[in-house]
C-alpha cells in the first residue's frame, strides 16, 4: 500500500465520520501496529494526523516510543463500503452490541456495557448522572448559658460542651491566662468565652452579703393612654407634670420617688407611657418593677392598653393593684369596670381573690390615702430586701444625649451599692462613672437598692433594657466591650441578611403578580433612647403591601448635618421627635425634615406620605348611567349591510364619555361589554356628556337595544390606601379588597315599602370598610326619604358574613337604587 492509496483511504474515513457511518471501538487490551507503509517517513504526518482526529473523539491515544509513534490498535475500523457490506460469516466482522451480550449469557460470564478502561457509557445507554443532593444545614439556636463569678474553666466547658483547647486559644487571644482548668475565672471572663463561641449568656449573681436589708418597692403605673396615670402621679407628690407633656400623653419612662406623707416611707414609682406605640417601654417597666398600678378610668372601662399591661403583669409574675380612676365623672361606673376586671381573669378581693382594688381621683386628690396603704401592704407581704454592700446590679430605664453632659442614663439599682468612680459596662457600652445624680438633679456619691439615679460618664448612649455590670478595671470593661460589640454586630448582620432574603422573595412574588413595592426610607432622631425605638417600632407598623417603611438609622440627639447628608444618600424622610435640628443648607433642600412631639400627629404625618408614595390599585367603576329612552335604526346603504341602531339616552348619574368601556344591563344583568363607537348630543360629536343630558350612542357589535335598558359608562381609576389614626394607638392603611354593587328595579305605582339587603363573603382577619346608597329616578325626581337600618358610616367587622339591609319608602312610578359597598383590609 503506498502513501497515496493511505491518504485516499484516511480521506474516505474522515468523510465517513462526518456523515455519522463509523463505528469505532478502541480496545487497549489488545495491541497491534499499523502497516510499516503507512507509518514510513512520508507519511509520519498522515499518522499523526488520524491519531490526532481519532482521539479528539476520546476513542484512543497516542503514545511516542523512541523510533516512530506508535498507535494503540483500533480493533475493527469500517470505513468502506466493502467492509460495511461483510456479510455476518466473515470472521473479523465486529459483533454487535446485541452479539455481545448474547455471548455472554451464554459462557455465563458478566456482561458490562462499559468498557473496562473508560467511564463512558456506550452509545445505546446513555450515561446520566444521579441529581446532586445539597444538605441545607438547619441553624442552631443559640445556646444560653449560666455564668457565675468563680466558676472553673473546666465547668465551664462542660456547660457549653466546648473543648478546654479551644477556650484556652480564646483566653490567650483575649489577653487572659488560666493555668490550669480547675482555676477560677471571672464571671465577665466566662460571659466574653460565651459569646466568641457563639451562646447567649445569663448571668447568676449571688444573692449572699454581709448586709442584707429591706428596699422600698419599685411600682410601675400602667393603664390605657389618657385614663389619668400621670396625674394620679401628680396628686401623689403634689406636682404638675401632666401638665407640661407634649399633647397631654407622656411619651418616655419617668422614674422617681415619691414619699407617702401618711407612713413616712418611700416608694419608687415608674410612670410608663399608655399609648399603643410604647409596647416596649412598658414591658420594660413590668420586668423592673415589684407592683403594678393599673389604672382603669371608671367611665372608658378596659381599654386595648389596659389588657396588654395586664398580660405584661403577668409574664413578669408581679402582683397588680387596681385604681379606678376618674371616680368623680358623671359617667363614671366602679361596678362595671370590677366585672370587666373579674372577667378577664383579674381575681378581685370583692368575689374572694388576693388582687386589691381602690377607687380613687386625682384630680380631686381622693382615695389617695387608700392607695398608699394598700402599696404599702402588698410590699410587706412580698417581704421585699436586697443585698447593700458589693458590686452593684442595675437596670437601665430610659438612655439619651446630652449636649453638655454626653451620653447619660437613667437606673434603677436592683442590689449591691452604685458608686462614683465605678467602671461599668452597659450593653455594647462603658465608661467609668463620672457622676451620679438623683431625679432632682442633686449629685450624689453612691445609689443604693431601688433607687433610681442618672449616671453620666459612657462612651456611647446605652440601649433601654440593657443591665449595667460594674467590672474591675478599665481594661475588662474595655475587653467586655469589644466582645458584646462583635456578638452584636454578628447578630445584626445575620438578621440583616436574613430581612433582604425574606425582602427579596417578597418582591419576587409581587412581580410574578403584577404589582411592586415602594420603598419608604426613614432616619428617625429622638430625645432618648427608648423613644427612637418606640417611634421606629409605631412606623413599622405602618406596613403595606404597596410601600415598605424602611428604617435606615435609629439614633438620639439633634439632626446635624452629617444626618442631612445620609438622607439625600439614601433619599429618606427624617423624623425629629423632641430634638432640635440644625439649619439646613441649600445643599439638602430637599429632604423632608418633620418635627413631632406628639406620637399620632408623628404617625398621621407618616401615614399621608405613605398614602402619597403608594402607587395604588387599579380597578374599573362606574363613571355614568344612562338610560335608553328610544332606538334609532340606520339602514346602510346597501342591502347586504345590516343597519346600526342608536340607543337614545339620558344620563341619569355622572358621565358618559367616549373613550370609556360600555357595559349595557338589562333587568340587572349584564349583556354586553365593548367599547364605545359613536357618542353625538345634537347631531355633535362629543367626548362626554353630563347629568341630564341626552344623546344619541352606538355601542360596538351591539345593536339589540330596548327601551329601559341601562348602559354603565366605566373608567379605570387607580385606588389608594386609606391612613386611619387615633389618639388610642388604633393606626392602620386600609387597601380596597372587596367591592359590591347592588341594583334594584322596580315599576310601581302605589307607595310600597322595598326591603333589600346584599350579602358580602369576605375570609381576611378584619375588614373597614364605607356604604353608600344612592338612588337615581329615571323618570322624574320626586321627594324621598331614605333610612338605613342598622346605621351608616364606616363599619369594621370580623371574620364572617356581613348583611345589609335598609328600609326605603318612595312614592314614584319608576324607582331605581344603587347599592355601592367598599371593603378595605386593615394592617
Amino acid at each position: 500500500m503506498d502513501v497515496s492509496t493511505d491518504l485516499t483511504c484516511l480521506q474516505g474515513i474522515q468523510a465517513s465520520f462526518k456523515r455519522g457511518l463509523v463505528l469505532l471501538r478502541v480496545a487497549a487490551s489488545t495491541e497491534s501496529q499499523i502497516s510499516s507503509t503507512f507509518l514510513n517517513s512520508n507519511s509520519e504526518s498522515v499518522a499523526f494526523s488520524f491519531a490526532r482526529y481519532i482521539n479528539g473523539f476520546g476513542f484512543s491515544s497516542l503514545s511516542n516510543g523512541e523510533s516512530s509513534p506508535n498507535l494503540t490498535s483500533i480493533r475493527y475500523f469500517h470505513a468502506s463500503r466493502e467492509t460495511l457490506a461483510r456479510g455476518k460469516d466473515d470472521p473479523d466482522r465486529p459483533l454487535s452490541h446485541r452479539e455481545r451480550k448474547k455471548q455472554a449469557v451464554k459462557t455465563k460470564a458478566k456482561f458490562s456495557k462499559r468498557d473496562k478502561k473508560t467511564d463512558k457509557p456506550p452509545a445505546e445507554a446513555p450515561y446520566v448522572p444521579p441529581p446532586r443532593l445539597e444538605k441545607t444545614e438547619k441553624p442552631m439556636a443559640e445556646k444560653t448559658v449560666e455564668v457565675f463569678d468563680g466558676m472553673t474553666l473546666l465547668e465551664f466547658s462542660k456547660r457549653t460542651g466546648e473543648s478546654l483547647a479551644v477556650l484556652q486559644s480564646i483566653l490567650v487571644d483575649v489577653g487572659e491566662t488560666v493555668s490550669s482548668e480547675f482555676d477560677a475565672i471571672s464571671i465577665d471572663v466566662a460571659e466574653l468565652l460565651a459569646m466568641e463561641i457563639g451562646n447567649k449568656v445569663k448571668r447568676e449573681h449571688t444573692t449572699e452579703g454581709t448586709q442584707i436589708l429591706p428596699r422600698p418597692p419599685v411600682v410601675t403605673v400602667m393603664g390605657h393612654v389618657d385614663h389619668g396615670k400621670t396625674s394620679l402621679l401628680d396628686a401623689l407628690r403634689n406636682t404638675s407634670v401632666a401638665a407640661k407633656e407634649a399633647g397631654g400623653i407622656t411619651q418616655h419612662v419617668g422614674a422617681f420617688v415619691v414619699g407617702m406623707p401618711e407612713s413616712g416611707t418611700s416608694i419608687t414609682f415608674l410612670d410608663t407611657p399608655g399609648h399603643a406605640a410604647f409596647s416596649e417601654m412598658r414591658a420594660r417597666g413590668a420586668a423592673v418593677t415589684d407592683i403594678v398600678v393599673l389604672v382603669v378610668a371608671a367611665d372608658d372601662g378596659m381599654m386595648p392598653q389596659t389588657l396588654e399591661a395586664i398580660a405584661h403583669a403577668r409574664s413578669a409574675n408581679v402582683p397588680i393593684v387596681v385604681a379606678i380612676n376618674k371616680c368623680d365623672k358623671p359617667g363614671a361606673n366602679p361596678e362595671r369596670v370590677k366585672n370587666q376586671l373579674a372577667a378577664e381573669g383579674i381575681e378581685i378581693e370583692d368575689i374572694g381573690g388576693n388582687v386589691q382594688v381602690v377607687e380613687v381621683s386625682a384630680v380631686k386628690s381622693t382615695g389617695l390615702d387608700k392607695l398608699e396603704e394598700a402599696l404599702l401592704l402588698q410590699a410587706v407581704d412580698m417581704d421585699l430586701m436586697a443585698r447593700v454592700d458589693g458590686p452593684a446590679q442595675a437596670y437601665v430605664v430610659e438612655a439619651r444625649l446630652d449636649k453638655g453632659r454626653g451620653p447619660l442614663a437613667t437606673v434603677i439599682v436592683k442590689a449591691g451599692t452604685l458608686e462614683s468612680g465605678q467602671h461599668v459596662v452597659i450593653g455594647c457600652q462603658w465608661g467609668k462613672l463620672r457622676a451620679i445624680r438623683d431625679m432632682v438633679g442633686k449629685p450624689t456619691e453612691r445609689a443604693t437598692p431601688a433607687m433610681p439615679v442618672e449616671i453620666e460618664g459612657l462612651k456611647g448612649v446605652p440601649m433601654a433594657g440593657d443591665d449595667v455590670i460594674v467590672v474591675e478595671s478599665e481594661k475588662r470593661a474595655k475587653m467586655l466591650s469589644e466582645g458584646r460589640t462583635r456578638k452584636y454586630e454578628r447578630d445584626r448582620l445575620l438578621k440583616a441578611e436574613e430581612d433582604r432574603i425574606a425582602e427579596l422573595e417578597k418582591r419576587e412574588a409581587e412581580s410574578e403578580e403584577g404589582f411592586g413595592r415602594v420603598e419608604l426610607p426613614i432616619i428617625v432622631k429622638s430625645d432618648v433612647q427608648g423613644t427612637a425605638q418606640a417611634v421606629s417600632d409605631a412606623l413599622r407598623t405602618l406596613n403595606s403591601p404597596q410601600v415598605f417603611v424602611n428604617i435606615v438609622q435609629s439614633g438620639v440627639g439633634a439632626i446635624f448635618q452629617s444626618d442631612l447628608a445620609r438622607a439625600q444618600t439614601c433619599n429618606a424622610c427624617i423624623v425629629a421627635f423632641n430634638v432640635k435640628c440644625c439649619k439646613i443648607s441649600s445643599a439638602y433642600a430637599r429632604v423632608k425634615v418633620f418635627h413631632h412631639r406628639v406620637i399620632y400627629h408623628l404617625l398621621q404625618d407618616i401615614g399621608n406620605l405613605i398614602v402619597e408614595k403608594a402607587p395604588g390599585v387599579s380597578e374599573l367603576e362606574v363613571a355614568g348611567e344612562a338610560e335608553v329612552l328610544s332606538i334609532f335604526k340606520v339602514l346602510g346603504k346597501r342591502r347586504e349591510e345590516d343597519g346600526v341602531s342608536i340607543a337614545g339616552c339620558k344620563v341619569m348619574d355622572g358621565r358618559v364619555f367616549r373613550s370609556g368601556l360600555m357595559r349595557l344591563l338589562r333587568s340587572g344583568e349584564v349583556l354586553f361589554e365593548g367599547s364605545c363607537a359613536s357618542l353625538k348630543r345634537e347631531k355633535q360629536d362629543v367626548e362626554q356628556v353630563g347629568k341630564g343630558n341626552e344623546c344619541g350612542l352606538v355601542m360596538g357589535d351591539w345593536n339589540d337595544f330596548r327601551v329601559g335598558d341601562v348602559i354603565q359608562c366605566m373608567e379605570r381609576v387607580i385606588r389608594k390606601p386609606k391612613f386611619v389614626s387615633s389618639e388610642s394607638g388604633a393606626n392602620y392603611l386600609s387597601e380596597p379588597v372587596a367591592r359590591a354593587q347592588g341594583f334594584f328595579f322596580y315599576n310601581k305605582k302605589t307607595t310600597y315599602n322595598v326591603w333589600m339587603a346584599c350579602t358580602l363573603v369576605f375570609n381576611s382577619t378584619q375588614h373597614k370598610g364605607t356604604m353608600t346608597i344612592m338612588d337615581a329616578n329615571p323618570m322624574m325626581e320626586p321627594t324621598r326619604d331614605l333610612a338605613i337600618v342598622g346605621g351608616t358610616g364606616d363599619f369594621i367587622m370580623t371574620r364572617g358574613i356581613v348583611t345589609f339591609t335598609t328600609d326605603l319608602i318612595q312614592e314614584s312610578k319608576y324607582f331605581r337604587l344603587k347599592l355601592d359597598i367598599k371593603l378595605y383590609e386593615c394592617y
